[in-house]
C-alpha cells in the first residue's frame, strides 16, 4: 500500500462527479492490489465500513467476504438493514453472526464502564477471529480507516489499524486494503451516496463502538437494554418526521440503572427514567444542546411512556460539553 498520504492537490469530494471519479480510481487500485484473491471485512453497518463494502463489491464482487457481528447492542433495525442492503440488494457474500446471547451473558452483572468496554471489544475480536479461521484463501483484510484516523495515529492519539487487536495468527495472514483512507467523513458520505447506499446508512449518526452498552449505564440487563433500544427508535423516528434528522448532529436515549415511583393506568409503578440527549458540535471537543420545540417534547414523552415497557419518566439532558461528555459512560 505504501505510505498513507493525502495528496496536497487532491480536491475535496463535494460533488457526485468527484465522488464517481474517486470510485473509479479506487476500483482500479483495488483490482491491481487484490487481483482475483479474497478480501475479508468486518461490516458493522456504520458509514465507513458500509462504504468500503459497497466499493469492494463493485471492484471484486463475491471475492469480498463480509462478516456482520450482531452483539445485541445495536440500534433497532440495524442488523436487518445490513442484511437487506448488502445481501439482498447488493448480492454481497455476507456472513451474519448472531452473537447477542454470547455478549450479554459475558456482560451480566458487570457495572464498571471500562470493564464493559473491554469485554465488548475483546469478545468482538474473538467472534471475528473465529469466523476468519473458518475461511481459506483469504489474503486481505479491508478496513474503514479514514483520514482523521491517520492524523490521530500520527499524533499518537490512537492506533488506526483495527487489525492491531486481532490475534497474531490472524493478523499476520492479511495485507490491508483501505480504500477510503485519505477521505474525511463528509467525503466518505458523498462516496457512499454515489455508490447507491441508502441515506439512512450514509447519514447514520456517530455511534460508539460498544453500542447501546454505554447508554445502559451500570450492569446491563436485557429488559433495560430493550427499553433503550425502543426509546431510541422512537426518538429517531420523530426527529425524522420533524425534519431534524439532518440538522442535529446526534440524538439518543439513555436508561440509567435506578427507578422511581409513578402512576400508569391507575396503578403505582416503580420504573426507570428515560433521558433524551440531542446535541450539536463541529469538533466533539465542545458540544451544545439542541432545544426542541415544546410540542415535540410533549409528543416524545407521550410516546415513550405509552410504548416502552419499564419507563415512567422522560427527562431531557440540557448539559453542554464541557462539563458533560457526549455519552454517559
Amino acid at each position: 500500500m505504501g505510505v498513507l498520504v493525502r495528496p496536497e492537490s487532491m480536491e475535496r469530494i463535494t460533488t457526485r462527479a468527484l465522488a464517481e471519479a474517486y470510485i473509479a480510481e479506487q476500483i482500479a487500485d483495488i483490482k491491481n492490489q487484490v487481483g482475483d484473491r479474497k478480501v475479508l471485512l468486518a461490516l458493522s453497518g456504520g458509514v465507513d465500513s458500509s462504504v468500503v463494502a459497497a466499493l469492494l463489491i463493485k471492484a471484486i464482487g463475491q471475492n469480498l467476504i463480509c462478516v456482520h457481528v450482531n452483539h445485541g447492542l445495536l440500534r433497532k433495525g440495524e442488523p436487518e438493514q445490513v442484511i437487506e442492503v448488502f445481501r439482498n440488494q447488493m448480492n454481497a457474500n455476507l456472513i451474519y453472526v448472531d452473537a447477542a446471547d454470547r455478549f450479554l451473558d459475558k456482560l451480566a452483572g458487570v457495572a464498571d464502564p471500562e470493564t464493559k468496554r473491554h469485554i465488548i471489544g475483546e469478545e468482538f475480536i474473538d467472534v471475528f477471529a473465529e469466523e476468519a479461521r473458518k475461511l481459506d484463501g483469504v489474503d486481505f483484510l479491508a478496513q474503514g480507516t479514514i483520514w482523521p484516523d491517520i492524523l490521530e495515529s500520527e499524533a499518537g492519539i490512537k492506533a488506526h489499524h483495527n487489525a492491531g487487536g486481532l490475534p497474531e495468527d490472524i493478523a499476520s495472514r492479511f495485507e490491508l486494503v483501505e480504500p477510503v483512507r485519505i477521505l474525511f467523513k463528509d467525503e466518505v458520505r458523498e462516496v457512499g451516496r454515489a455508490l447507491g447506499l441508502p441515506d439512512s446508512m450514509v447519514d447514520r449518526q456517530p455511534f460508539p463502538g460498544p453500542g447501546l452498552g454505554v447508554r445502559c449505564p451500570g450492569a446491563i440487563t436485557r429488559d433495560r437494554l430493550e427499553a433503550v433500544r425502543e426509546s431510541d427508535a422512537i426518538v429517531r423516528e420523530e426527529f425524522a418526521k420533524n425534519g431534524l434528522a439532518g440538522k442535529v448532529w446526534q440524538y439518543f436515549t439513555v436508561v440509567p440503572d435506578f427507578k422511581s415511583t409513578g402512576v400508569k393506568n391507575g396503578q403505582r409503578t416503580f420504573d426507570w427514567p428515560c433521558i433524551i440527549r440531542a446535541i450539536n458540535t463541529t469538533d466533539v471537543m465542545e458540544v451544545t444542546v439542541e432545544h426542541l420545540p415544546a410540542e415535540l417534547m410533549d409528543h416524545l414523552v407521550q410516546r415513550i411512556i405509552a410504548e416502552v415497557p419499564g419507563i415512567n419518566r422522560v427527562l431531557y439532558d440540557f448539559t453542554p460539553k464541557p462539563p458533560a461528555t457526549v455519552e454517559y459512560e
